[in-house]
């Protein structure tokens, strides 16, 4: 796994092992930063961050900072090590709590959330549910879900969901709040 672009272009991320882990990939990485529109100097909340691997492509791209948010210990270690190979410490940083818990007691807003929860676990609902009801994205910011096919976003009045089909396994929605 590694940077596809920026200034950490090519550096190799240490990756989670485990067998039920599921990085992204470069090809689904790069279908993720092909949608955004504006990544410059934004704020930027990387939810079941993992490795971090896309918090830290959209600090490469030129992100302002990038809140990581993970339970794991083996991702919080994976990260801590990426932030040093990169030495980007001082532009992220790290919460090691349940998303949930994180998004009902968090008080800042975000540009760009990324949103890679465990796939088929019903978690991609509630979770945007709680960004919604907790007024964490900006306005006009874009939330990015990497989800299962399988695993449909709720359609609601106040969203616009842009989903593309990656492979058998992957879906990208781009997710954006309509304006009144």
């Amino acid at each position: 796994m590694r940077i596809i672009a920026g200034k950490f272009k090519k550096a190799e991320l240490t990756s989670i092992k485990g067998s039920r882990i599921r990085p992204t990939t470069d090809y689904v990485r790069e279908a993720v930063f092909n949608i955004i529109s504006n990544i410059k100097n934004s704020q930027v909340l990387d939810l079941f961050a993992g490795s971090g691997s896309l918090g830290l492509e959209a600090l490469s791209r030129g992100a302002a900072f990038v809140t990581f948010v993970d339970f794991s210990e083996k991702a919080i270690s994976a990260m801590i090590k990426n932030f040093d190979k990169l030495n980007c410490r001082q532009d992220c940083r790290i919460y090691r709590k349940r998303v949930t818990s994180f998004l009902n007691k968090f008080e800042k807003n975000f540009d760009i959330i990324f949103l890679d929860p465990p796939y088929n676990k019903n978690l991609v609902n509630p979770t945007i549910r709680n960004i919604l009801d907790n007024n964490i994205l900006v306005e006009n910011g874009q939330m990015i879900v990497e989800h299962s096919p399988q695993e449909k976003i709720n359609e609601e009045k106040r969203l616009r969901i842009e989903t593309r089909k990656l492979s058998q396994n992957t879906s990208v929605s781009l997710i954006t709040i309509k304006e009144h």
